[in-house]
């Protein structure tokens, strides 16, 4: 996500909307949307005791690894990643170069039902993604900052 893009309620409610959907029909414990810089953008599902600023930080930074062995390997990148615990799978897919989703699941779902509802997921947050990019390249109105005189500035500091 590109770091100056702002987020609009909007897109957030239909972006929440769609971890929840996934959550849902993959069986998954957990759904997290991560920036590549490791900001949590959204989360759905049970996380109780899991420090999700860490895993969003780490998971970053695991893409970010991968990415430089795909480079040594001549591939642009790769997008998804599958990690098998004892109690507890993680499935890591880029979704459209610009975001980061995790899926935390265990033995109630399987790798592929996950991967085939992702494939769904992945699109729609794509779309929502691609509106929001056009939306934030629309030219907007006057700054609100352009309407604070010296005045104003003045009025605020006296007491």
């Amino acid at each position: 996500m590109n770091p100056d893009m702002v987020m609009y309620e909007e897109e957030f409610e239909q972006i929440q909307g769609v971890c929840q959907r996934l959550h849902r029909d993959a069986h998954a414990k957990a759904v997290l949307l991560i920036d590549k810089n490791g900001q949590l953008i959204a989360e759905y599902g049970e996380m109780t005791g899991v420090d999700t600023t860490s895993l969003s930080s780490l998971t970053a930074g695991n893409v970010a690894a991968t990415g430089g062995i795909a480079k040594l390997l001549k591939e642009s990148e790769f997008t998804g990643q599958f990690h098998e615990g004892e109690h507890t799978n993680v499935l890591i897919t880029i979704i459209a170069q610009r975001v980061i989703l995790v899926i935390l699941f265990d033995e109630r779902s399987s790798l592929g039902l996950v991967r085939l509802r992702v494939k769904r997921a992945g699109q729609d947050l794509s779309a929502i993604f691609d509106a929001l990019l056009a939306k934030a390249e629309q030219p907007s109105g006057p700054s609100i900052f352009s309407e604070i005189t010296d005045e104003d500035i003045d009025n605020l500091f006296n007491d």
